[in-house]
């Protein structure tokens, strides 16, 4: 592998709801609106010459919001490439929003809306902890694939022929978060997590790992992601005396709980160590803004998926989202950063093995080109090693069989279509940067694992 500056990306969890038959019914009050010259589609191949839609189905709302965004800059520069290489059987990509307001109960009728709206769906990337239990059943009946942002574990071993994942479960992005903070040799640790599916999904696996560490867990505290305040929580969290604290809480909550800590500990920070997540550039702005940049990046360490940060998948990645600065409705802070956030690597990925895997089927319907994405993922047998959607599709339009590997590196998809990489450790500069300064090996994971 060819992996010279590594990075990591945000899951989380809850059980799986199957409850398409019954969400069916629930198709009005949509929170569906479109960017990009969204068009439409469905299931089954798109007309000819007409315009395909992948749709982004994550919180352009309420707590979670920055994930939506994050989410459309991959969409908008990786369909960006592949207009630009000559789009896809004769058709352009554009790209859609669905906003699910990270809520199950919004979430559902705004899938069954885009659905009934959407005749050229193609592709549907997105759908986070927050509501993949609720929409994946959904969005599986309707025999559409999905690049899915969710580290619930139930997705490891209940199989749904369109859902596919470059994420690892939560489980062991919270082993990560240990063995960051067994590196760091810290001790005694607290717990600070919003209470949204997401982010608790962490706890009891970091609790697990904790106590296999060795380590003494100090305090356990859900941050309500409606709230202004945490005085309550940061107090706790201060007479508990950690070494550091792990934490994920979105939206305003980590960044007003690092302020209101700062402000009761006499100046001074705890260290954080958060999820990836927390590699994002609205994150690292407000962060910075709560507590000052050099006093939060000091203090802060996230673990992060492994990422390509040179060479010729990196070069085209990097070129293509960059060229979308400015373009993304929602999208703040260093533009720079989302080269390294989770969902603009791996989604970036997923759309262009989902492109390809429709050239290779010579179809549009993802009951046909399925089966290619994975084909295309793992490779061959004396496939054409490719690291771009132009020279991929160039390379099976003279009959050669490929492997793509992108920014995220190469994939791996077992038989629930998930592939997830090696962790690397995270930092921020006081300008936003992402800087990489360590790595976890698997067998350090193993060993706290449950």
């Amino acid at each position: 592998m060819r992996f010279t500056t590594p990075v990591i990306r945000p899951v989380a969890g809850a059980a799986v709801l199957l409850i398409a038959a019954a969400a069916a019914g629930l198709a009005g009050c949509s929170s569906t609106s479109s960017s990009n010259s969204a068009a439409s589609g469905s299931s089954g191949s798109a007309a000819s010459g007409s315009a395909l839609t992948i749709a982004d189905v994550a919180p352009f709302s309420g707590p979670d919001a920055a994930l939506g965004p994050t989410y459309l800059a991959s969409c908008y520069g990786a369909t960006s490439a592949i207009n630009n290489a000559g789009g896809v059987l004769g058709h352009q990509l554009t790209c859609k929003s669905v906003d699910t307001r990270g809520d199950p109960a919004d979430a559902v009728p705004a899938v069954n809306q885009m659905f009934a709206s959407t005749p050229s769906l193609a592709l549907v990337i997105g759908c986070t902890s927050d509501e993949a239990a609720s929409v994946a059943p959904i969005i599986n009946s309707h025999k559409m694939a999905m690049f899915c942002m969710t580290g619930q574990s139930e997705f490891d071993s209940v199989h749904f022929p369109y859902f596919y994942r470059l994420v690892p479960p939560d489980l062991e992005e919270s082993y990560a978060m240990v063995a960051i903070a067994q590196q760091l040799g810290y001790k005694r640790i607290a717990l600070a997590f919003g209470n949204d599916i997401g982010s608790q999904t962490f706890i009891q696996p970091a609790i697990a790992s904790l106590a296999k560490a060795g380590m003494v867990l100090t305090t356990n505290q859900t941050l309500d992601l409606k709230a202004t305040t945490f005085r309550t929580e940061a107090e706790a969290i201060i007479q508990s005396h950690p070494d550091a604290i792990m934490t994920e809480a979105l939206g305003a909550a980590d960044p007003t709980l690092f302020s209101e800590i700062k402000q009761l500990n006499n100046g001074k920070m705890i260290p954080i160590i958060g999820t990836s997540a927390a590699i994002s550039p609205p994150f690292f702005k407000s962060a910075a803004a709560a507590v000052g940049a050099t006093t939060f990046t000091s203090n802060f360490h996230a673990d992060n998926l492994v990422v390509e940060s040179s060479g010729p998948a990196f070069q085209t990645f990097s070129s293509a989202l960059l060229a979308q600065q400015g373009k993304v409705p929602g999208a703040t802070g260093n533009f720079t950063t989302y080269l390294s956030a989770p969902g603009g690597v791996h989604l970036y990925d997923g759309i262009n093995l989902a492109a390809l895997a429709m050239i290779m089927s010579k179809s549009t319907s993802p009951g046909v080109y399925g089966a290619d994405i994975v084909k295309i993922g793992n490779g061959v047998p004396g496939a054409t090693l490719c690291y771009s959607f132009a020279a991929c599709a160039a390379s099976l339009k003279a009959g050669k069989s490929i492997r793509y590997e992108g920014p995220g590196g190469p994939t791996n998809f077992d038989g629930f279509h998930d592939s997830t990489g090696i962790f690397q450790v995270d930092t921020y500069s006081p300008s936003g940067q992402v800087n990489v300064v360590g790595n976890l090996t698997a067998a350090e994971l193993r060993a706290l694992s449950g």
